[in-house]
């Protein structure tokens, strides 16, 4: 039995994301610890990044954007007013919906982005352009060009977690595509309670340590003789990786350990609110805190084209506060500082309505906010024409707000990039500018 044949005979139980074979996909990338801590190009406002992703589209005339001229517009017009009324909140007056009783006590924190654009108002494709910057070529999404750039602070967790993925870009939302797959996001279903092939259902623990102890002695031998060998040097870190994982994995996951005074802050257990998505809110804080770099949590149901008043009030009733309770955790733990919070979906609603209780797909102009990782708090930027429902102050496009996250990750998203079939790619292909007015 040859070397690469003994490898796949005993690679069974350490099979995190495949990472006992990653090093034959990525073999210039594996002399060194893929995820190991790297230097960001200059000074970092943010450490990591908790993406919430809103799948369906949000109506931001319905949450975000304050537009009295729609209302005046609403009386003339085929145009449809806002549902709820927007409240001055906090010290800064930040106008937000009433459908956020508790997100609202946060007002001046939350930089409202009320000129987003992008450009596709298909779901499947907006989709999969906020995720990895465009939807015409399969490439790497958000979350793997971070840890590409960063590694991860935590050796034994993925540096890049999506917590019940959900829109209709699938594995591509969170996928490496020609980036090596180290970087790929690791998903976690809240229902299920596992890591995919995490545990290991072969050997007990002991056993397996002796394995790869026997396993390592032996490629340690050969890496002795080869002298240089960037394949076999993947796969002794992956095995070590995968076995540190199968520890530290479990405690992270296990939210029994908070207080029930934290479990309720969340709204866990609380009628009206989306028990999974109060734990994806818990279990990111948990992430955050324990060095996991970028972290992406999902909630369905905002396409809201029929019965808006009625969906609506049920969708943000089930993230309210539990999002609420992340940015007080986050706070209180004194992260907020350096983690980056973004809010929203694939694109926005129409001005005009559908059949007088829904909106139709804008991603003309909608609206997104961030929050933490060095983002000015209690300011709203940009604004919609109240008739058109096109964004025509300062304009943001999604391009825009991907140079922003990196950037406020101390990474140039320019010098970024990875050589792939000849040219340098980048998140940001040959676009994107960055934000500087939201930046404190």
């Amino acid at each position: 039995m040859n070397r690469r044949e003994l490898l796949k005979s005993l690679s069974c139980g350490f099979g995190y994301l495949g990472l006992a074979g990653l090093a034959a996909q990525e073999a210039s990338a594996a002399a060194v610890n893929p995820l190991a801590v790297r230097a960001p190009h200059f000074p970092a406002k943010a450490k990591r990044v908790i993406m919430l992703y809103m799948q369906g589209a949000p109506s931001q005339y319905e949450t975000f954007d304050y537009n009295p001229e729609l209302i005046a517009a609403a009386e003339k017009s085929k145009v449809m007013a806002p549902a709820f009324k927007f409240n001055a909140c906090g010290q800064s007056g930040l106008r937000i919906s009433e459908l956020f009783p508790s997100l609202s006590k946060h007002a001046d924190d939350l930089c409202l982005i009320n000129s987003m654009t992008t450009d596709s108002p298909a779901h499947p494709t907006a989709t999969i352009q906020l995720h990895t910057g465009t939807f015409t070529f399969v490439r790497p999404s958000m979350g793997a060009w971070v840890t590409y750039g960063l590694g991860s602070e935590n050796q034994d967790l993925p540096g890049f977690i999506t917590i019940n993925p959900a829109g209709q870009g699938g594995t591509q939302n969170y996928g490496s595509a020609f980036l090596p797959a180290s970087y790929q996001g690791t998903p976690y279903a809240t229902r299920s309670g596992k890591l995919p092939n995490v545990a290991n259902t072969v050997t007990g623990k002991d056993d397996q340590r002796k394995q790869i102890d026997l396993v390592q002695s032996m490629n340690s031998d050969f890496l002795h003789k080869a002298q240089t060998d960037p394949e076999l040097e993947g796969v002794i870190q992956s095995y070590e990786m995968a076995f540190r994982m199968q520890s530290s994995v479990p405690g992270v996951l296990d939210i029994k350990s908070e207080t029930e005074a934290t479990r309720a802050m969340y709204g866990i257990g609380k009628p009206g609110v989306a028990g999974d998505f109060a734990t994806q809110c818990l279990l990111a804080r948990r992430m955050a805190e324990a060095g996991v770099r970028f972290i992406e949590v999902s909630h369905p149901g905002w396409d809201h084209h029929n019965n808006l008043r009625q969906r609506i009030t049920q969708t943000t009733k089930e993230i309210d506060q539990p999002i609420a309770a992340l940015m007080t955790d986050l706070k209180q733990r004194g992260l907020l500082q350096d983690t980056l919070v973004v809010w929203g979906g694939e694109f926005g609603r129409t001005t005009t309505g559908q059949d007088g209780d829904g909106r139709n797909h804008n991603n003309r102009g909608f609206t997104m906010w961030m929050a933490g990782g060095g983002i000015k708090g209690g300011m709203r930027f940009g604004e919609t024409d109240a008739m058109t429902g096109s964004a025509v102050t300062n304009k943001v496009h999604m391009h825009d707000l991907h140079a922003t996250i990196l950037n406020q990750l101390g990474l140039d998203h320019t010098k970024l990039t990875y050589r792939y079939a000849g040219r340098d790619f980048r998140l940001t292909d040959v676009h994107g500018n960055v934000v500087k007015d939201i930046i404190a």
